[in-house]
């Protein structure tokens, strides 16, 4: 990149980084560098960023928290933003929060808890971000971000700061239908008041499935394929003899056959061929193809 250069480094001081491995900020821990990589602090910063980046013609790539995200072994080109710790601030309201785009999702369920505020207890335990929660609408076990958001604060591409009241943004499964080029800052939750104590016990439910049946204690993005109406892809998978399988460093988990863990030394490519495996033996067994939850991105 020639001109961008100059731009996008004197936006933040010099702060925007040349070649930063995003291996490190994903929750795989795998994905080759990334062009220009930045982590901007306050909206102000974020939104000279996006105006640089689009005046020099430099696409913008928005990594949240890295889950639910497989990045290419030949990285990202243009310009990764990371939101950094300037989003990650909590306003809470007797009914509700506005937490900002780079909150940890389940800690805001769990202190939502704490205040016996409930509406998020499908949420202890999922990875990422508020922002990167939003985008996606991540759910599980019957509840999902699209049942209590109650407005969305972003940027545009111009660097405008604008408000989007939840019922003006479809939602539809696993995906949030945001203008385009527009970078989620903060999301308002509208929670209910709730004893406690009754709202911890419900998120421990919660808590107890997901121990007992997903994996632990290897990188994974957590559910890789969209679960097919009227079915689950694990079962599908599991039913196709998938579970154990390896690529590489890559395996479908023996807990979850929708789980696709690193097993040490992963690369892109073996979870992306284990994917098509997936998909091909699901297909030809079931006659139902598998549509991928995980996002890829970058360079194959």
């Amino acid at each position: 990149m020639m001109a961008p250069s100059n731009d996008l480094a004197r936006v933040l001081d010099g702060k925007v980084r040349r070649h930063e491995s995003l291996a490190r900020h994903t929750s795989y821990r795998i994905g080759g560098p990334a062009d220009w990589f930045a982590q901007p602090e306050t909206t102000a910063e974020l939104g000279a960023l996006l105006v640089a980046a689009r005046a020099a013609g430099v696409g913008v790539t928005l990594l949240g928290g890295g889950s639910n995200m497989l990045v290419g072994d030949g990285g990202v080109r243009g310009l990764v933003v990371k939101l950094g710790r300037g989003f990650r601030r909590a306003t809470w309201r007797p009914d509700g929060v506005r937490a900002g785009a780079a909150v940890q999702l389940g800690r805001l369920a769990r202190d939502s808890a704490t205040r016996g505020l409930a509406g998020l207890e499908h949420a202890e335990g999922i990875p990422g971000t508020v922002g990167g929660a939003l985008f996606m609408n991540a759910g599980a076990y019957g509840g999902d971000v699209a049942t209590v958001v109650r407005a969305i604060e972003g940027i545009g591409p111009d660097g405008v700061s604008r408000e989007l009241p939840a019922v003006d943004v479809p939602f539809r499964y696993r995906r949030a239908d945001l203008p385009e080029g527009f970078v989620v800052t903060a999301v308002d939750f509208a929670l209910r008041p709730d004893d406690a104590a009754a709202v911890r016990v419900r998120m421990e439910a919660v808590r107890a499935r997901r121990v007992a049946s997903q994996p632990h204690g290897e990188p994974n993005s957590g559910s890789v394929f969209k679960n097919p109406h009227g079915d689950h892809a694990g079962r599908l998978i599991e039913a196709a003899g998938l579970k154990g399988w390896r690529v590489g460093g890559a395996r479908i988990s023996e807990r979850h056959a929708n789980f696709i863990v690193n097993g040490g030394g992963a690369q892109a490519s073996d979870v992306q061929t284990l994917m098509a495996i997936a998909q091909r033996a699901v297909w030809e067994r079931s006659g139902v193809w598998l549509e991928p939850e995980v996002r890829l991105v970058g360079r194959w």
